[in-house]
């Protein structure tokens, strides 16, 4: 008679090696699934960043080294001849100039008056939600639109702004018309234009802060309101700052639209900035070369710039 042997337990454990395997498959095959499903959600966005930005950074390299015209079917590789040649550009040097003074212009002005009026706002009890939309609108409305609107203000002898000073007995200008103020009077209207958005920003940078710290601040005796703005207010605000002055930073260096509308550059290159000098040399003269080298350059500047400024007020921003 045949005898089965059953050792205890034997029945009611699995085999290891069998267990393994198909953990094994079943964590493989999750793991192929999680990787389809993630490159199925970004392969659309990863798609048009590679479409709509690497290729053309790429493209714009390639053409900085070459001789290349719009409209030409043959190109010669020049090197770096093409950077140079702007390097040693008395108008790129004008432009490089005017650019860091319209910067040097627009984002203080714009940071202080952004923070003055977000502050007025907060501080008042009624018809907030139209005066943040009366400063708003600048930043939303069509930067070409604006741009027509301030020519027509600032006719030498129609416009707005000379009759009222006439009006008042004050001294007018062809402002910009005249080199020593239409880049001033551009970077005002890139204050006006980046005003609202900085005056959100810091509005939600005010809302975000604790009550709690301006009561401490009262019982150490800081009860004034200049105390409470230099105690309180601004530390707290430092993250928001500095992503204020970057961006507006940014958007100050990307100038071009109220350039190309009001004064085209002029008069004598005193308004003409970098990004007016890349369409120039781009799109009116054909020198593609030299205009993707110009865009190289200027990126280049922009980039340096920006990091420069990141570390420099990250020291000095309180992120608690």
């Amino acid at each position: 008679m045949n005898r089965t042997i059953v050792l205890p337990g034997a029945a009611d454990e699995p085999c290891p090696i069998a267990g393994d395997r198909a953990s094994f498959r079943t964590e493989r095959g999750g793991g192929l699934a999680q990787a389809l499903a993630a490159w199925t959600l970004a392969g659309p966005a990863t798609f048009f960043l590679v479409v709509l930005f690497f290729l053309p950074v790429t493209a714009v390299f390639v053409i900085a080294l070459t001789d290349w015209q719009f409209g030409s079917r043959s190109l010669s590789f020049v090197g770096l001849a093409n950077f140079r040649q702007v390097l040693a550009d008395p108008g790129f040097k004008t432009s490089l100039l005017n650019t860091i003074l319209y910067v040097l212009i627009v984002v203080p002005g714009t940071v202080v008056v952004g923070l003055l009026v977000a502050l007025l706002v907060e501080s008042g009890k009624s018809c907030r939600s139209f005066y943040r939309a009366v400063h708003f609108l600048p930043f939303m409305a069509t930067i070409t639109a604006t741009a027509i609107a301030w020519d027509a203000l600032l006719h030498p002898t129609i416009g707005l702004v000379n009759q009222t000073l006439a009006a008042f007995g004050l001294p007018v200008a062809n402002w910009l018309r005249d080199e020593n103020t239409a880049l001033p009077v551009l970077a005002v209207i890139g204050i006006w234009q980046n005003l609202g958005y900085a005056m959100v920003l810091f509005l939600a940078g005010l809302k975000s802060i604790p009550q709690d710290l301006y009561d401490a601040a009262d019982i150490d005796g800081a009860d004034l309101g200049f105390d409470r703005l230099r105690t309180v207010t601004l530390p707290m605000l430092g993250p928001v700052s500095m992503f204020v002055v970057i961006v507006v930073a940014l958007r100050a260096f990307e100038t071009f639209d109220t350039v190309k509308v009001l004064t085209q550059g002029g008069p004598g290159h005193a308004s003409e900035v970098l990004l007016y000098t890349l369409y120039r040399e781009s799109f009116e003269y054909l020198h593609a070369g030299y205009g993707a080298a110009v865009a190289v350059v200027f990126l280049a500047i922009v980039v340096t710039l920006t990091l420069i400024q990141v570390r420099a007020m990250d020291r000095t921003v309180h992120y608690q």
